[in-house]
């Protein structure tokens, strides 16, 4: 005898059926947590040892519950729940440009760093068809020819974004602190 109506397997419950505390959080969410329980560490709400605890709870807090758990003896602000950021908002199709994937690199110079790994597997290939070692000069060639023309320029890109890199961890430091 077959039941009536459809058949429910291990996972018949649906999200309507679920309680709103049972919902699982994701990285936006805790992200939001962390964001409010420092605005209560800086007000003198929650001392530095709290304060750990309480971010530490956050990093291993699984649903809205867990969450909320944490924010029960604090007034607002609280996390924020199915908030979308601007970087889950969908793009538009007509109306956005499409941004070059060049990271300030010029044409030539990306063309030049896309020959080196080519030039190796062509090194490899000659060396097996001709037994010649010296072929394995040529990607260092390549690089020694693309160094000739743009120098130090990626040294340049590559400070900038290691001290921008520094400048936010200062500043995530201030705020943690209440500065």
């Amino acid at each position: 005898m077959s039941p009536v109506g459809p058949a429910r397997g291990p996972y018949h419950h649906y999200v309507a059926d679920v309680h709103p505390s049972e919902i699982r959080i994701s990285d936006t969410e805790r992200e939001s947590a962390l964001s409010a329980l420092g605005d209560h560490m800086s007000a003198g709400r929650l001392d530095i040892d709290e304060y750990g605890d309480r971010t530490a709870r956050v990093a291993a807090a699984k649903t809205r519950g867990d969450l909320l758990a944490l924010f029960s003896d604090l007034p607002a602000p609280h996390p924020k729940f199915g908030v979308a950021t601007a970087a889950q908002a969908p793009a538009v199709a007509g109306n956005a440009a499409p941004v070059p994937a060049s990271n300030g690199m010029p044409l030539p110079q990306r063309l030049m760093a896309a020959a080196v790994p080519l030039a190796s597997i062509a090194a490899v290939v000659l060396f097996f068809a001709t037994g010649t070692w010296l072929f394995f000069l040529i990607p260092a060639a390549v690089m020694v020819l693309g160094g000739a023309f743009w120098g130090d320029s990626w040294k340049h890109q590559q400070h900038a974004s290691r001290n921008q890199y520094r400048q936010g961890r200062r500043d995530f430091r201030r705020r943690g602190r209440g500065w």
